[in-house]
């Protein structure tokens, strides 16, 4: 099994919410009667009454394909066009702030079937037990679950990152809420999502946030901070690449315009070195980060200060970038 003894115990039923119980090859649900496969030590708790997804889907992972690791071989030797300038950074400071929590605390990773950007480092702290749970099965999934309905008991985690995958969920509302509950009281939060970025997962690719609709959707937690993941020369350079590839529908064709975009473009990322702590680069950003704590102790709105006590809409943090005039203006 991949996951650890500690963690089966934490697992609940995604359908009734009851505790999963291990049968070897399965788990089973006393409560409901579901039971849910284990495929090559991988758990499989979907709940195919309210996810998209289905459990037959799910087979034994096979070794990759010559095809496949030559191809993945070719993508690493091409330069990028995208630069990530806060992960490494954000994943240092999430990393102290769990291990001023607990000696070993443990960290779910949403959609983590590989590993995101920044992360090397963090994932290779063997203080840190990690769950890696994806829909799909890859190098890393330890556990596949929709992360709309997340298959473990309130306060489970010290820690939740859920790196570029929000804007994939067609009901992101709900994966809050639910990282909000498996978290302990306390727990740390780390989030990034695109804003200035093209279509990326095409049919499931459904939404886009400023930094200051990034930071409104997690307005439950305590801010540790907030910025700019990636800039706006990355976001130029996404643009211009699906500017090319919009001339031309061939796969081969837009194949080979990808491979010119990114020998071309690849020296625009750096100029984020320089701008992505600018004020103006907010509003043209690539991407953005959210950090938070949730609270020690849920409040009742009755108790809150003032200032907290308002609408959602006025919890909002303070817009960040440059833009004052009319909308009118930049178009």
């Amino acid at each position: 099994m991949k996951i650890t003894t500690q963690v089966q115990e934490r697992l609940i039923c995604p359908h009734c919410r009851s505790q999963l119980h291990s049968r070897g090859e399965w788990f089973l649900c006393e409560g409901c009667g579901n039971h849910y496969p284990v495929i090559a030590g991988i758990p499989i708790l979907i709940d195919e009454s309210a996810s998209a997804f289905r459990i037959h889907s799910y087979e034994r992972p096979q070794p990759l394909s010559r095809a496949e690791r030559a191809k993945r071989a070719a993508r690493d030797l091409l330069p990028r066009i995208s630069l990530n300038v806060a992960a490494r950074r954000n994943y240092q400071k999430f990393r102290e702030l769990l291990l001023t929590q607990s000696a070993r605390p443990r960290v779910l990773i949403v959609g983590g079937a590989t590993a995101g950007a920044g992360t090397s480092e963090l994932l290779a702290d063997q203080r840190i037990e990690f769950v890696e749970s994806d829909v799909a099965i890859d190098e890393r999934t330890t556990l596949v679950c929709d992360a709309q309905n997340l298959p473990f008991a309130d306060e489970t985690f010290d820690g939740v990152v859920i790196q570029a995958v929000l804007f994939y969920l067609p009901e992101y509302g709900r994966c809050i809420s639910e990282i909000f509950r498996v978290l302990k009281p306390g727990g740390i939060l780390y989030s990034e999502s695109p804003f200035m970025e093209q279509v990326v997962g095409g049919a499931y690719d459904f939404y886009r946030f400023t930094l200051r609709g990034h930071e409104y959707q997690f307005r439950e937690f305590e801010k540790v901070s907030s910025g700019v993941s990636g800039g706006p020369a990355m976001a130029t350079a996404w643009s211009i690449q699906y500017l090319m590839l919009s001339f031309v529908q061939n796969a081969a064709l837009r194949a080979a315009m990808r491979v010119f975009c990114k020998c071309t473009l690849f020296w625009m990322k750096y100029l984020d070195l320089l701008l992505a702590n600018k004020p103006g680069a907010v509003d043209a950003a690539a991407g953005t980060y959210f950090m938070g704590r949730r609270p020690a102790e849920a409040r009742a709105a009755e108790q809150l200060p003032t200032e907290l006590a308002q609408p959602a809409k006025t919890r909002v943090g303070d817009y960040k970038g440059l833009i004052q005039s009319d909308v009118r203006a930049y178009r």
